[in-house]
């Protein structure tokens, strides 16, 4: 059987590059790696490293169980910082895992909030994507989460925080600045900047342009709200995003406008219903809810 030791040290020769560097970091010989590492290859059946001129050059299925060894390493690392925590009394740290684009356009509001009643208050922010943020909660791995999914994950009481509408952004020097609310077929020819080709507001946007007949020049795109409205600020183009991430970005060149058609966007609140509740969640939850009411406040301003 495979034994964590063999692992480890094939994990060292690997990062160093060399089994001398390896030996120093293990504290070990170089005869006592390449016994280590004879004894794993027997094991797997195929050969890890070719032997060139005295040094190690690792094979096409050493890169491959490599990948594998570092997620597992990548695990006991999160348990062994966790240990840490506890032995240095600091476990009470709240972790709140959240969309990137909530990470920063919400949370920070939400944060300053809490600091006004728990200014001392240990918070560890962790920006995920969907799915993973989703499994992770279920799974109970953090405090509390911020989602836009419908869907309840296992494990999970999830409640609505905000409810609105996807908005558009425009550059300050655009024509239809001089529009208060645009319409679809305002869209019509101009260079628009999109989300990823995968990501759910992506594809309802494209799908309404569509049934309107509307045709838009689709040059440019990327994965984050924040850029897109990094790019329209410098006059590539107009967009529509979360209206979050727009009253984040606006002004400095950046101008938002609300739709006429509506493209719905939420904000989702999961909280773990097994694991114990964090002494700082209630309070963290309490300025999420009040956060949200002066954004939406703001929303409706606009």
């Amino acid at each position: 059987m495979l034994t964590h030791r063999q692992l480890s040290m094939f994990r060292t020769v690997m990062l160093h590059g060399n089994l001398s560097r390896a030996a120093e970091a293990t504290n070990s010989s170089q005869p006592t790696l390449s016994r280590e590492l004879a004894r794993l290859e027997q094991l797997l059946g195929f050969s890890l490293f070719d032997r060139v001129r005295g040094r190690l050059r690792p094979t096409a299925r050493a890169l491959a169980l490599m990948q594998e060894v570092e997620r597992s390493f990548v695990g006991l690392d999160q348990i062994a910082q966790r240990a840490r925590e506890l032995r240095s009394f600091s476990s009470t740290r709240l972790r709140l895992a959240c969309l990137p684009a909530l990470a920063h356009a919400l949370v920070p509001h939400a944060l300053q909030v809490l600091s006004q009643t728990a200014p001392e208050a240990l918070v560890s922010v962790h920006p995920m994507e969907s799915p993973w943020l989703e499994q992770a909660l279920s799974e109970q791995r953090f405090d509390l989460g911020l989602s836009e999914s419908d869907e309840a994950p296992a494990g999970v009481i999830v409640s609505t925080l905000l409810q609105a509408n996807e908005v558009a952004v425009l550059p300050s020097a655009h024509a239809l600045c001089r529009k208060r609310r645009l319409q679809l077929q305002d869209f019509e020819g101009e260079r628009f900047i999109s989300l990823a080709a995968n990501d759910p507001y992506r594809r309802a946007i494209d799908s309404m342009f569509a049934e309107h007949g509307v045709q838009r020049a689709l040059y440019l795109e990327t994965e984050s709200a924040a850029a897109v409205c990094a790019m329209v600020r410098q006059g590539l183009g107009v967009a529509i995003v979360n209206p979050l991430t727009a009253l984040e970005c606006a002004g400095n060149g950046l101008e938002v406008r609300p739709l006429g058609a509506s493209i719905a966007f939420q904000i989702r609140l999961l909280l773990p219903e097994i694991a114990a509740p964090h002494p700082l969640r209630d309070g963290l939850v309490q300025a999420l809810q009040q956060a949200c009411k002066s954004l939406g406040s703001r929303l409706h301003a606009n």
